[in-house]
């Protein structure tokens, strides 16, 4: 591939404003040597106004979601792409969130320009556990984790019970629940089944992933060994 487009591809501009940027002497190697469009250079080596081009097509990455943002392109407020580099929205193939978190959940959110990755993470059949944590309005009253294991629970407007799901109870009013569907709202529709509510919700993990380390706003590029790590910790 080209270099102008394959920098085009990363988001760094259209190809006729990459091309003005090799004109302008922008794209150079790690010794700071000029670089030509036809230039055949290994992606690590070329640098564009001294920095490291971002990751290649491939790319997946942690983002720790904070409270306020929509997993949404289009949303005339706050979005996800806002805390990444602007030329993350330019990206081609397009980089996407792998599910949603709503605007009042943060936590834990995956992001990848990999199709089939993407469809891989949320299959059923990967059985990844979600887990989140969950501040709720009332106490727990104590019948919620037999009801949420036993995959007989119903949603409004579902036709289809719930899968088996646990709760971990963490204090009076907070407790950890695992699922590894994705179905719309479902932490807290399944606490509105048992007459609570859920006044704030975290997701900690995807996976064998957490999102221990990063800070609310924060993201990391993910590698290999984080791949194994995702898929490595079933249900």
């Amino acid at each position: 591939m080209r270099l102008v487009r394959l920098i085009a591809n990363l988001g760094y501009g259209s190809r006729k404003q990459v091309a003005a940027m090799f004109r302008e002497g922008r794209i150079t190697d790690p010794d700071g040597e000029v670089l030509y469009a036809d230039d055949k250079v290994e992606h690590a080596q070329v640098r564009v106004d001294g920095e490291p081009l971002d990751p290649p097509a491939g790319l997946v990455l942690a983002l720790h979601k904070p409270v306020g943002f929509t997993c949404s392109t289009r949303d005339p407020g706050r979005i996800v792409y806002d805390l990444l580099p602007p030329r993350f929205r330019l990206r081609s193939p397009v980089l996407s969130t792998v599910g949603r978190l709503d605007r009042d959940t943060s936590g834990l959110l995956l992001m990848t320009d990999d199709g089939g990755l993407l469809h891989r993470i949320i299959s059923p059949r990967a059985q990844l556990a979600k887990v989140y944590e969950a501040e709720l309005a009332e106490p727990l009253r104590g019948d919620e984790a037999a009801l949420f294991a036993s995959g007989s629970l119903m949603l409004e407007s579902e036709k289809t019970p719930l899968a088996p799901a646990g709760l971990e109870v963490l204090a009076p009013r907070r407790a950890r629940l695992s699922l590894t569907e994705g179905r719309y709202h479902q932490v807290r529709r399944m606490f509105a089944a048992v007459g609570n509510h859920v006044e704030a919700l975290h997701r900690v993990r995807v996976g064998g992933l957490s999102v221990e380390g990063l800070a609310a706003g924060e993201w990391r590029a993910l590698g290999p060994a984080d791949l194994e790590r995702l898929f490595g910790e079933a249900a």
